[in-house]
């Protein structure tokens, strides 16, 4: 291995030098590079602070003789991004955020800044960049149609990930994305729900459906569950006798084929939410038809000892999109009106606050961190509005006028 060497430079900072030989012209060639120890710790602690830089030492030689080595000021971006895709991305990201990151990256970032060297990377090229989202030329398709705000931003997150990782990583002194404010969001769809009436069209028009779907829909609605925890609900998580649904797992996505079985969101959304008697009711029968598909599969079942209650024919249970495809086609078929599968929910905690039940109550049965959250439904039914104008009609007194 190839001779190296420490040298103290400043209060907390160490240059590790490398002996490469000798060049063409028979010049002693070296490789340097300086890593700063901010630990006051490790800094006071001088026998492992020898066996730190030792360690560091021995990293950057082999580093240097593999050919991994590259001085920061001879990085490119896209080589960067290798890097921080396998030492960030790959290792610390949830697989949804991992391939929506990825994704951004090789769509329109990584194109943008390629052969540019990190250390050459301005604010200004940033910004230029944000700007550019904003083109039809960014759009990458036929139509121009130009980006809406949600990309823009998920464009400046990702930005801010790998700077940030670059000035973590010390191949970077300064982080161009400071001072650099978050785009605005001006075209977010407002979420839609279904009003009284269109609950009850909903309701009737679930009645000659399938009980997988009538089921769906109906705790959809009634539970306010998330996708991913309608995708990820096990009979084992139901209790028929209380009338209770535990929420303890999640199915975000497929990968390879197979379900990437997952906890709840945060803490409040590991929760338990109590059931209609009539939606229990309802999930009995559905169990009965359930159990009878099980044992008509017999070998064919695929599920194991799992048993999603929805699950595709072989027990494998069904993804989001799956689920999202019939919501879909369920609503198109009866001529509702078109909202997402997730406006169900906003639906359920918008019925909640209609009829009046605490704002703890419905946060804690929503899976929300804080009652703040109920803040954004503050469009609810037209029929509230009503209500609320009508308390005023005690107080006002038609005005006596003289004959």
């Amino acid at each position: 291995m190839a001779k190296g060497s420490i040298e103290k430079r400043g209060k907390n900072s160490w240059r590790l030098t490398v002996e490469l030989g000798y060049d063409a012209q028979g010049e002693r060639e070296f490789e340097r590079k300086t890593i700063r120890i901010e630990d006051p710790e490790l800094l006071r602690a001088p026998r492992r602070l020898k066996n730190y830089l030792d360690d560091e030492l021995v990293k950057f030689k082999m580093e240097i003789e593999s050919g991994h080595y590259i001085r920061p000021e001879k990085l490119t971006f896209s080589k960067f991004i290798e890097k921080w895709t396998a030492k960030f991305v790959e290792l610390e990201l949830e697989e949804k955020t991992k391939i929506s990151y990825k994704f951004h990256t090789e769509r329109r970032i990584l194109p943008y800044f390629k052969d540019m060297h990190m250390e050459k990377i301005k604010t200004l090229h940033i910004t230029d960049y944000l700007d550019y989202l904003r083109t039809p030329e960014a759009s990458l398709n036929k139509s121009g149609k130009p980006l809406g705000s949600a990309t823009i931003v998920y464009n400046y997150r990702v930005l801010r990930s790998i700077f940030a990782k670059a000035l973590e990583w010390r191949v970077l002194k300064e982080n161009p994305m400071t001072g650099i404010k978050k785009p605005r969001e001006d075209d977010i769809k407002e979420m839609e729900v279904y009003d009284e009436e269109e609950i009850e069209l909903l309701f009737a028009a679930l009645q000659d459906e399938p009980s997988h779907l009538r089921i769906l829909v109906t705790l959809a609605v009634t539970t306010g569950m998330r996708r991913a925890e309608l995708s990820g609900l096990e009979w084992k998580n139901i209790d028929l006798v209380n009338g209770t649904i535990d929420i303890k797992q999640t199915v975000p996505l497929f990968k390879d084929g197979q379900p990437v079985i997952k906890g709840p969101k945060n803490k409040q959304s590991k929760r338990q939410i109590a059931l209609a008697s009539s939606v229990v009711d309802e999930l009995k029968l559905y169990r009965s038809e359930w159990v009878k598909m099980k044992l008509q599969l017999g070998d064919k079942w695929a599920g194991n000892d799992r048993e999603f209650i929805f699950c595709r024919t072989n027990g494998i249970p069904c993804d989001p999109g799956l689920l999202t495809k019939r919501w879909i086609a369920f609503h198109r078929k009866h001529g509702l009106k078109p909202i997402r599968l997730h406006d169900l929910r906003h639906t359920s905690i918008s019925w909640m606050i209609y009829k009046k039940v605490h704002s703890k109550a419905i946060a804690k049965r929503a899976g929300h961190t804080d009652t703040k959250m109920l803040e954004i439904y503050g469009h609810i039914f037209e029929s509230v509005d009503k209500a609320a104008a009508n308390v005023f009609d005690d107080m006002v007194k038609p005005a006596k006028r003289k004959a």
